[in-house]
């Protein structure tokens, strides 16, 4: 079983969210949207390290609300960077040694069964580059100042997704002269290494507004689930 290290950004202002706090502070079933997310790994096996990326922002608050909290769960807390690019090459550089593959993933996308867990993270250590990600369905328009300009075919088109995986020195070297991608696998692809597709699902959505939650709340009992693995959950809802 591969060792795997796992960096989930958290560090975007979330502008588009419109709250005044950030959006991974939003709750879903009475719980923080970036705690959903952190637990989608913080209980495997094959899970050596999880680094959260906060804002610079939300560092201190972080820390105060959920400094204890994250802890328990073995999570540790890094300050982002200006760019999405910045945040994880934070990350990357404490990464542990041991770790065989390094998987990042949006710390706004807390409705992820571990079965797809499971699946990407075999791939990646079969391949060394590996990520979540669904076909297009939908009729895609490409538009300026609100007129449509050109539709585009679909044929082939795929919506990326979180989890991306990829073995830690590879993932290292692409972002040495990383800047500005708007995910990893655009970086490693840069490099001319193939990045596999395992085949995602519609309800693994990027929480960006209001209505993303309502959506999340819908789906999140839909999901497949694991066995429990007994003991008592180390976390009373209430408490958030």
């Amino acid at each position: 079983m591969a060792k795997v290290s796992v960096i989930v950004p958290a560090a975007g202002s979330g502008v588009r969210f419109g709250a005044k706090e950030n959006k991974i502070f939003q709750r879903i079933k009475g719980q923080p949207v970036f705690i959903r997310t952190l637990e989608l790994f913080t209980n495997r096996d094959d899970v050596v390290q999880v680094q959260l990326v906060v804002s610079p922002a939300d560092l201190a608050d972080m820390k105060e609300r959920f400094g204890g909290n994250l802890g328990f769960m073995g999570v540790s807390i890094v300050a982002g960077g200006a760019q999405r690019t910045d945040s994880v090459r934070n990350a990357l550089a404490n990464v542990r040694d041991d770790a065989d593959l390094v998987c990042v993933h949006d710390a706004v996308r807390p409705c992820v069964s571990s079965l797809w867990v499971d699946a990407v993270f075999a791939q990646a250590e079969k391949t060394q580059a590996a990520i979540l990600a669904y076909p297009i369905h939908g009729t895609l328009k490409k538009v300026a100042d609100k007129v449509i300009t050109e539709t585009v075919p679909r044929v082939d088109l795929w919506e990326a997704q979180t989890p991306q995986v990829f073995g830690r020195d590879l993932l290292r070297l692409a972002y040495q002269t990383a800047t500005g991608a708007t995910d990893d696998a655009a970086l490693v692809e840069a490099m001319g290494h193939p990045v596999s597709v395992v085949m995602g699902d519609p309800r693994n959505i990027k929480i960006t507004t209001p209505g993303d939650l309502a959506l999340a709340e819908a789906v999140i009992d839909s999901l497949p689930k694991p066995k429990p693995k007994g003991g008592d959950h180390p976390f009373d809802e209430a408490r958030w």
